[in-house]
């Protein structure tokens, strides 16, 4: 029987270990899972070692006054796996807390393999940290198909598994028209605006995206735009947004729960202006074309200018190996470039349709569920080492 002991620190995490709990259990239903878990986790039966919500934790501020408590947990978990004493510790995201457990659990234990589920993003920044991982991880689990050779090179096996994005749910043509016709569109174009889901993000970027939609409308005063709005930031931006072009249409979660009408707006839209990040593989999935645009601070703009190792951060592009999506970061986030890129894909969004559908076909839509095929790396990573049922 093979022992598996996953940890998870974060919502994500949670997502991406239920989907693969679901996995191990398909393939070997014997399969013995303890470890800390998310309450989607715990839906699949497991108990969590203590609440985690403790480690839900952002920012250096937030960190530090809660850096004893978090390091008590810390060592917590890593004793609770050297006492289970797992064929595996599979450890999902949240590298800050999950690799330090990794770490001292090869130190203490070098027998059990470490498996790290979301490979850090080497081929942006920061290469080193594969080689740093090197030392105690044995097996990545990667969401994008041009990760494992980074990871590979440093040492690891890698096993591009899929990303979660290609099995969320999305709107019908059904869904989408009926949104365009309670919320009066017409045939005016319906434009998404995603200013992100942070104060600071939404704080630094809602006057740049209120003027550059404000410049659209100039040229398409027909148009109608909706704004879903992220549960942390729904006040902010009610009150961030009065001067943006009218109508607007801000969808607050308190009354989308189950996340229906957001779905319908991405698949509605005919473009969306989006801030950089996951969202655009989102958009991507509802064949919505995009206009990127992200700003940050001053001393963040420095650092990453010298340490950006890519040409574009849009994932669209770089899973697509296109340059379609146009991006707009930092000095270059303003509305004199942006309200143009957006009037050019309103008039010609075919490339970029072309690139989502291959964007999503390259991350694995319609294959194997990426839960399953990550069980399957994870079962094959212990047999080949012979691990698990033969240790």
């Amino acid at each position: 029987m093979t022992k598996v002991f996953i940890v998870v620190g974060e919502a994500s995490g949670d997502a991406l270990g239920a989907a693969l709990v679901a996995g191990l259990r398909e393939l070997e239903p014997s399969v013995e899972i303890t470890g800390l878990a998310g309450p989607r986790m715990q839906a699949e039966g497991l108990t969590s070692l203590f609440p985690m919500e403790e480690l839900s934790v952002m920012g250096l501020a937030e960190v530090l006054p809660k850096y004893p408590h978090l390091r008590r947990r810390m060592l917590q978990t890593v004793e609770a796996v050297l006492a289970a004493r797992p064929d595996v510790l599979l450890t999902i995201d949240a590298p800050d807390f999950s690799l330090r457990v990794a770490k001292r659990v090869r130190a203490a234990d070098p027998a059990i393999r470490t498996v790290h589920y979301v490979a850090p993003s080497v081929w942006a920044w920061r290469p080193g940290r594969a080689a740093k991982m090197a030392r105690f991880v044995d097996q990545v689990l990667a969401l994008l198909p041009f990760e494992p050779s980074y990871m590979e090179a440093a040492g690891m096996r890698c096993d591009f598994v899929g990303h979660p994005v290609t099995t969320a749910p999305v709107a019908s043509a059904e869904d989408a028209a009926a949104f365009r016709a309670r919320i009066d569109v017409g045939q005016g174009p319906l434009i998404l605006a995603l200013p992100g889901s942070r104060r600071g993000e939404v704080t630094r970027l809602a006057d740049v995206f209120g003027e550059s939609l404000a410049r659209v409308a100039d040229v398409h005063p027909e148009a109608q735009f909706v704004l879903p709005a992220a549960p942390a930031v729904v006040d902010l931006l009610r009150e961030r947004t009065t001067d943006w072009p009218r109508p607007l249409y801000l969808i607050d979660p308190a009354d989308d729960p189950d996340g229906s009408d957001k779905r319908a707006a991405f698949a509605a839209a005919d473009v969306a202006l989006a801030a950089s990040g996951t969202v655009s593989l989102e958009l991507a999935a509802a064949d919505t074309p995009m206009v990127i645009a992200y700003d940050m601070a001053w001393l963040t703009r420095q650092i990453l200018r010298r340490m950006l190792r890519v040409d574009t951060v849009t994932l669209v592009n770089l899973v697509s190996d296109t340059r379609v999506v146009p991006e707009f970061l930092a000095d270059n986030c303003t509305a004199d470039r942006i309200a143009p890129a957006l009037l050019n894909v309103l008039a010609d969004p075919g490339a970029q349709q072309k690139a989502a559908r291959l964007t999503m076909e390259r991350l694995g839509r319609g294959g194997e569920l990426p839960g399953t095929r990550a069980a399957r790396a994870v079962l094959d990573g212990l047999a080949s080492t012979g691990g698990g049922k033969n240790r």
